[in-house]
């Protein structure tokens, strides 16, 4: 399970890094194109947004699985460790159940619904750039159960 949390978090680091690089290249084009040759790219304009939706959700899968996202502690904190872990195991079941419930199911309802329209300017279908919920829906899973096996871990040391 160690090595599947690895490998994930490599790849989902490589291709947060590479979306980023990519906007700050578009980005500059596109200042360039707007200041210097006074011809605004629109193609531009919607990369980056798309590549900062997709960018975000990423990043935001890969805080889940990092545990590192902003939570409540102060009330869990005043119960004892097993009792902690307890809750944890209870968070991360609500978040899979919110994971395949909303992101998985309503992704793949609003990718299929969408694949008919075209983006403005790439004209490109609107489904590739919703495809983006559903697939962090399946790694916020994997990375729930991980978390998930690693309390009942936790849970077993503090017994």
């Amino acid at each position: 399970m160690i090595k599947i949390r690895e490998n994930l978090d490599k790849i989902l680091m490589s291709i947060c890094v590479t979306l980023f690089m990519f906007m700050t290249v578009v980005g500059t084009y596109q200042i360039t194109s707007r200041y210097v040759f006074k011809s605004p790219s629109t193609v531009s304009e919607e990369l980056i947004s798309y590549s900062f939706a997709w960018t975000a959700m990423l990043a935001a899968a890969y805080i889940f699985g990092k545990r590192d996202h902003m939570r409540m502690g102060f009330f869990v904190e005043r119960f004892s460790k097993t009792n902690q872990i307890y809750v944890s195991i209870l968070a991360e079941i609500a978040v899979f159940l919110f994971a395949v419930g909303v992101l998985l199911k309503g992704g793949i309802s609003i990718t299929i619904l969408t694949m008919t329209q075209t983006t403005p300017a790439l004209r490109i279908s609107m489904g590739y750039v919703y495809s983006i919920i559903p697939i962090c829906g399946v790694i916020i899973c994997i990375y729930s159960v991980l978390n998930a096996g690693d309390l009942f871990k936790k849970l077993k040391g503090e017994m």
